[in-house]
């Protein structure tokens, strides 16, 4: 919907006039307060006047003021007044797949009057406005956080690994370089060089002339 600069003149003027103490207020003073031109303002008001909205009075004393309570003048009422009632515009002449961009543009002509409608110039004068009655799209569901494998355990891998390091350097050891503890002898039962080769060598043998001299019969 295109608001034209009549219409928020007119719109303004109300609101002035809606925010005004009980009786006449005059056109010179609504003028200032709002910043309109004044022919303008005379011609809004006029009209305003003639569609039931106003009421008037001549003189020293004489204004503008409200017909109605400030809670029974909709922004929809003065729009209606100045632009005149709105036409659906004709979107029959979309084709194919967005033929039914017809219905959004329905729709939203549908809710700006709506809307337009709550809103009263009771509203505008106390600076609140009506809480909007349109119903949200419910929130997209949040995303779960992907779930992350756990990490290992540091100190029970590294006690595993350095058990299998001394199992592996056990298990590469030959059988040979490994001795049992009852075979390593202790040094008073090493022999020295002396004994050994007492030990080993054989007595001499005794020489051929004492032999022969042994066997000989008396």
């Amino acid at each position: 919907m295109r608001i034209s600069a009549r219409t928020q003149y007119a719109l303004r003027a109300a609101a002035e006039l809606a925010a005004a103490p009980p009786g006449p207020v005059p056109a010179e003073r609504i003028a200032a307060a709002q910043g309109i031109p004044r022919k303008f303002l005379d011609n809004i008001l006029l009209q305003l006047r003639r569609a039931g909205l106003l009421h008037s009075q001549r003189g020293p004393d004489g204004g503008y003021w409200l017909a109605h309570p400030k809670e029974q003048i909709s922004l929809a009422d003065i729009i209606t007044v100045v632009e005149g009632v709105p036409e659906g515009g004709d979107h029959g002449g979309y084709p194919g797949v967005a033929r039914p961009l017809a219905d959004v543009w329905s729709a939203l002509r549908d809710h700006e009057e709506t809307l337009l409608s709550e809103i009263t110039l009771a509203h505008v004068a106390e600076g609140a406005l009506p809480p909007p009655h349109d119903h949200p799209r419910p929130p997209l569901p949040t995303p779960s956080p992907p779930s992350l494998p756990s990490p290992p355990d540091e100190t029970s891998g590294e006690e595993g690994s350095s058990g299998d390091d001394r199992s592996s350097r056990e298990d590469r050891s030959s059988p040979h370089d490994r001795s049992s503890p009852h075979d390593r002898s202790s040094p008073h039962e090493r022999s020295s060089p002396h004994q050994r080769s007492s030990s080993h060598d054989p007595s001499p043998a005794p020489d051929g002339a004492a032999a022969r001299l042994a066997t000989r019969p008396g």
